[in-house]
């Protein structure tokens, strides 16, 4: 196993914590440390994305009544407790501004247990 702070032949870009606490990518040749772009935070795209995966998880749970709410056009009354928990989550993460002044959980509810109807 290499040491930590490089690899068994020492060729290769490192990451390590960042000194302010979030993380970075070394380079061999700079010596600077470049932000990981994947860990950047962005409130509107992290809200974004925890939409998408309480209402991923509302489809991975119950993929039948999703399936029978499609066909009779009962999705909402169908789901009606199960997006009202997870919205009052969402909500509780990102806070009431955040989740009334974006329309993330609603195209989320659209785009993934909708199938992309517009039903919410």
């Amino acid at each position: 196993m290499p040491p930590l702070g490089g690899t068994a032949r020492g060729d290769s870009p490192v990451t390590r914590p960042a000194e302010d606490g979030g993380h970075s990518v070394g380079t061999p040749s700079s010596g600077k440390r470049a932000i990981n772009p994947f860990l950047r935070v962005d409130p509107s795209q992290r809200a974004r994305r925890l939409a998408r995966a309480l209402v991923s998880d509302l489809v991975a749970y119950h993929p039948q009544k999703r399936e029978e709410g499609l066909r009779d056009g009962t999705l909402r009354q169908l789901f009606r407790d199960e997006i009202k928990k997870s919205y009052e989550e969402y909500v509780e993460q990102v806070g009431r501004e955040a989740a009334e002044g974006a329309p993330h959980f609603r195209e989320a509810l659209n785009e993934i247990l909708a199938g992309g109807r517009r039903i919410f």
